[in-house]
């Protein structure tokens, strides 16, 4: 029996499968944005608002989820994980629930209705934005593995490399953030001041899911440096 599993066994491992569920759980609320939006460009504020109450509900079972877990982590040294570790990813893992509930609340609740001229582009930044949700999700369960190796090896390589393609994403996202915050300061003067301040903050906080997917990733990479 390699020494990973003898931890495992040892400390046990429900708290690391709990976490997997959480990351789960908060990547299934990011996943419902691309049908919100496209509700929302053809202002079916009925499937909008359907979406909208979707992604709360989803995000509201991600706090529950995440309380629990915190109040279930014990205190003992004997995890295969350090604890404050774990409080870290749950944290980083939660906000991009609460990112994309807030998304879609700030949309639906202003019945935004999105240029033309940027709804491609807009569309694309949403998909690569939840793309890093998903390598988020991915790398994360992944975490079994390198208790079971006792984060050694070959394993270790491959999330790394999980965690190196996350920064990929993110780094594209934020290139696609810039050329839409561009183009929307191109036709900004032809829109309504207000709307034209609150499609700014919409596209900071598809932005923000990136950020977060990738503090995932930075807090991963921590526990493979300990």
């Amino acid at each position: 029996m390699s020494v990973g599993n003898i931890l495992s066994n040892v400390f046990g491992r429900s708290p690391v499968k709990n976490i997997k569920k959480h990351i789960a759980k908060s990547h299934e609320c990011v996943s419902y944005l691309p049908a919100f939006f496209e509700a929302t460009f053809l202002q079916d504020w009925q499937k909008a608002e359907e979406l909208q109450l979707k992604i709360k509900k989803l995000e509201e079972e991600a706090d529950t989820m995440k309380r629990e877990i915190r109040l279930s982590l014990p205190n003992s040294l004997f995890l295969p994980i350090p604890r404050a570790d774990l409080l870290k990813v749950i944290t980083a893992q939660d906000k991009l629930a609460n990112v994309a509930k807030d998304i879609a609340g700030l949309t639906y609740g202003r019945k935004m209705v999105f240029p033309q001229e940027i709804k491609q582009l807009f569309t694309s930044f949403v998909n690569r934005s939840i793309d890093s949700s998903a390598q988020a999700l991915k790398a994360m369960n992944e975490i079994d593995n390198l208790i079971e190796t006792g984060f050694r090896g070959t394993e270790v390589n491959v999330v790394e490399g999980m965690i190196n393609t996350l920064e990929d994403i993110e780094s594209e996202t934020d290139s696609q953030q810039i050329k839409i915050r561009n183009l929307l300061f191109s036709i900004e003067k032809d829109l309504p001041p207000v709307d034209v301040m609150f499609l700014y903050k919409i596209i900071d906080r598809v932005g923000d899911l990136a950020d977060k997917a990738h503090a995932v990733g930075s807090y991963l990479e921590l526990m493979l440096a300990h």
